[in-house]
């Protein structure tokens, strides 16, 4: 399988966030580039670096009024006295029509939803290549590969068009279907990470020409809380063109199997010719998060169920978070394809 990584993305090395009211260390961090490296290496993956596809792609999915904040942000709350290394927000508004401020502090609360996706110095550097390491992966598949494995880090499934949150900043998956469909392809975004992606179901919640199918750990106790109910169907035109599969906390290989056969279904009646794999390997059974219990094992046989629908995989990392099985999962999903 080909694979894409750029070393740049280590560039984005959060410290903190804010979990349970307490200052911890932030879980998405650079280390998980080589462990996933390496466990893609041992599926057989052999990684190319990706190709570079302008701003294009992205302002497809994202407002340039975001793509504006992310790229300058930094620099401009370096310019606060006392300012931490990290822009956090403090304020969010109680609606996405309010006023749009000038003040640097009113734009971060605007633009970041959670206290989980500070952004540092080479925040921006970092998420641009890790979107172009997606389109890259994308472009392979749209030219004939079967699959095509994307390190996108940091990962992309919960920022929405103008909001980043839950350590996500530009919308990895997101921008690769979108591309695919520009080249005249029908994809489906086929979400399995823990979480539910919420940023992607809001980027395409009123269309329907991208799919959009998400099983996660039930997000009435979970992250994101707000997003991921199984009423939640599309609007619009949009309605019935997105598909919500949340599960019990500690669901096993078994419970897991019946609700991706679902899923499957509805990615079979939609007609897609290309599925974006948006692969959290934190539904592990080991995974610090704990929503929910997929052995390792599990994960071939996730991969395997969906390669079983024949069609072309754009496999995209969203995330999987340090622990000793990390690697191991990503190669058997990888194998599983």
């Amino acid at each position: 399988m080909k694979a894409y990584l750029d070393a740049r993305q280590a560039l984005h090395d959060p410290q903190m966030f804010m979990a349970n009211g307490m200052r911890q260390p932030n879980p998405e961090k650079p280390e998980r580039i080589k462990v996933l490296h390496a466990g893609a290496e041992a599926a057989g993956a052999v990684f190319d670096t990706p190709r570079d596809f302008g701003m294009g792609p992205l302002a497809a999915v994202h407002s340039a009024e975001y793509l504006a904040f992310l790229q300058t942000v930094h620099a401009r709350w370096s310019r606060i006295e006392g300012a931490a290394d990290e822009v956090i927000p403090n304020i969010h508004p109680d609606r996405r029509g309010a006023n749009y401020p000038k003040s640097v502090l009113g734009q971060a609360g605007y633009h970041q939803a959670d206290t989980a996706c500070p952004i540092a110095a080479g925040t921006w550097e970092a998420a641009y290549w890790s979107a172009q390491t997606a389109l890259t992966a994308a472009a392979a598949v749209a030219g004939g590969e079967q699959a095509a494995y994307a390190l996108s880090r940091p990962p992309g499934h919960h920022a929405f068009a103008d909001l980043a949150g839950g350590f996500c900043f530009l919308n990895n998956s997101g921008i690769a279907a979108e591309w695919l469909l520009s080249q005249g392809l029908r994809p489906a975004i086929l979400d399995v990470d823990v979480h539910h992606g919420n940023g992607t179901q809001g980027m395409f919640y009123h269309r329907r020409d991208v799919l959009t199918v998400s099983l996660h750990a039930d997000p009435d106790r979970f992250y994101p809380f707000f997003w991921g109910a199984a009423q939640e169907r599309g609007e619009g035109e949009g309605m019935g063109f997105n598909l919500n599969l949340p599960l019990a906390r500690g669901t096993d290989d078994a419970g897991y199997q019946e609700a991706l056969a679902v899923a499957l279904t509805r990615i079979r009646a939609f007609g897609a010719d290309v599925i974006v794999v948006a692969l959290g390997l934190d539904a592990h059974e080991d995974d610090p998060f704990k929503g929910l219990r997929v052995t390792t094992e599990g994960f071939t046989r996730i991969a395997a169920a969906i390669a079983g629908l024949g069609l072309p995989l754009v496999v995209v990392q969203e995330g999987g978070y340090l622990q000793p099985s990390l690697g191991a999962n990503l190669t058997a999903f990888l194998r599983g394809t």
